[in-house]
């Protein structure tokens, strides 16, 4: 069996300028746990978790701010700033991963189950020619599994 035979080809797609807050709502309302982010034509920008959403609620004190301004150097700045970015987040854009690991519609289930293991992503966008076809995530394998479908 192949990504094709199972991923989710109606997507919920978000746009980079998209509030975190509203973000946050659809991701509830719609029982998802992502979304890929496009631009108009449909070409894949990033993608955005609800991981994200939970550097929202996190408090910042002083504390904070001083074990993260002294950890910057052992992150590095870069790692630190976008640390700081996720913190003060009003949209997408400040949240969304920009380079999630992508998957073709022709790679095999197993394959996908290996590279979900091996890199702990869980979510894949489905691209091809750049463009967004699909996603496949593990709830998607679960449920073949759970129709019965013949996953060799």
């Amino acid at each position: 069996m192949i990504v094709k035979d199972i991923m989710s080809k109606k997507v919920y797609t978000v746009g980079i300028d998209m509030d975190v807050h509203k973000l946050a709502e659809e991701f509830i309302a719609r029982n998802i746990s992502g979304a890929p982010v496009v631009d108009a034509d449909g070409r894949l920008l990033g993608l955005v978790l609800e991981e994200g959403i939970l550097f929202q609620d996190k408090n910042v004190h002083l504390p904070t701010i001083l074990n993260l301004s002294l950890g910057f150097v052992t992150l590095g700045l870069k790692q630190f700033e976008q640390e700081m970015k996720k913190i003060t987040a009003g949209t997408v854009k400040d949240i969304m991963s920009e380079h999630p690991v992508t998957i073709s519609s022709a790679m095999t289930i197993e394959a996908v189950a290996t590279k979900m293991i091996e890199t702990q992503v869980y979510y894949f966008p489905v691209v091809e020619d750049g463009r967004l076809i699909g996603v496949l995530t593990k709830r998607d394998i679960v449920r073949a599994i759970a129709e019965g479908r013949d996953h060799s």
